[in-house]
């Protein structure tokens, strides 16, 4: 580690370095003008162990330094050692204020510079040590994250397969809410480690369409009251493939699954809950799974256009759907909308 020693008198500079020459790891540098060792601290801040620095010197003095060299990035937390002669006791509360960790009175003896420049290396060097550690296990989580969200999506996307096994449509549905989906949580500011889960999730909303039998799946024509009551069972029987998991993407899943299908004024399904009772999850996937299959193909209709499926949207905002999350899906740049739309023709396996 490098010792910065600032003295305007040079003869200062060298007891001083001679004082601490020896110490294990520690290399000095003397500068008589604070402007010149202001520059090096600018340059080397993340190779300086210690700083010592004279207060009395012409033009910028000690605690005009220490204010400066504060404020360079990697410096903060070097300890800064500040030399007054006796009669400048009552300058010590200002350098405290202004970032010294120690002071040293002149004439200094070498022995308690020795002493007081090792201790203070050896804090440095075990808070250097403890960061170097907190950056490794930041690393270390998040290579792990990494692995458990590759796992995750490897789970959801053997679902979506067995899916696509009765819907030719799923895994381009199922790419495209999850595309609205991160539209939506973005204009609603959400943290986009919450994001990416929230996306992923979502592309989980209609596995419980996997009990539905294909006689109703795939009816061209309207529902009858019994075939819609069994249609509607697949939001619970959703919840209950997915629930029980310890992940929290597939917790989120199970709620989704749960809830999407929920409305804002306490008429959806399955349990008529209302407002903000709806996790916000459902929410913005219902407005996401609602856009994206009125503008598509279905057996039973043919695709809206983008413009009047925007506008249902916005009608039925307060009474199907959370107004906040309409007003943000809105908020999305047109053009990320229309991308969305013709981008997610690949399969959920390379989409989600």
């Amino acid at each position: 580690m490098l010792a910065l020693i600032l003295d305007d008198a040079a003869l200062n500079n060298v007891l001083m370095a001679e004082a601490i020459r020896g110490i294990p790891d520690c290399e000095p540098r003397t500068f008589t003008k604070p402007s010149e060792a202001l520059a090096f601290v600018r340059e080397n801040a993340e190779s300086i162990g210690i700083a010592i620095s004279d207060y009395d010197m012409p033009g910028m003095n000690g605690l005009q330094f220490l204010r400066e060299a504060r404020a360079v990035e990697g410096f903060a937390h070097v300890p800064v050692v500040m030399v007054t002669s006796m009669d400048q006791r009552s300058l010590r509360k200002e350098a405290l204020e202004a970032g010294a960790t120690d002071f040293l009175g002149k004439p200094f003896e070498a022995y308690e510079v020795r002493a007081r420049v090792t201790n203070l290396l050896d804090l440095n060097r075990a808070r250097l040590a403890e960061r170097d550690r907190a950056v490794w296990l930041d690393r270390e989580v998040k290579a792990a994250t990494a692995v458990i969200e590759a796992r995750e999506r490897e789970i959801v996307t053997m679902l979506m397969k067995a899916a696509e096994h009765r819907d030719t449509e799923t895994g381009n549905h199922v790419a495209r809410v999850a595309a609205y989906v991160t539209l939506i949580a973005r204009q609603l500011g959400l943290p986009e480690s919450e994001i990416r889960q929230l996306s992923l999730a979502s592309t989980m909303h209609d596995v419980g369409k996997i009990s539905v039998p294909d006689a109703i799946l795939l009816k061209p024509g309207p529902l009858t009251p019994i075939e819609r009551s069994e249609m509607e069972l697949h939001a619970e029987r959703g919840r209950r493939i997915l629930e029980g998991s310890s992940s929290r993407m597939v917790q989120l899943a199970a709620e989704i699954a749960a809830t999407h299908h929920e409305r804002w004024d306490g008429f959806g399904y399955p349990w008529g809950l209302r407002g903000e009772a709806i996790p916000l999850s459902g929410r913005i996937v219902a407005v996401a799974d609602v856009f994206d299959a009125l503008t598509s193909d279905r057996p039973y209709k043919r695709a809206w256009s983008r413009q009047d499926a925007l506008a249902y949207l916005q009608t039925n905002a307060g009474t199907h759907f959370d107004p906040r999350c309409v007003a943000a899906f809105l908020a999305a740049n047109g053009v990320e909308i229309d991308e969305v739309a013709s981008a997610a023709d690949a399969p959920i396996a390379r989409s989600a």
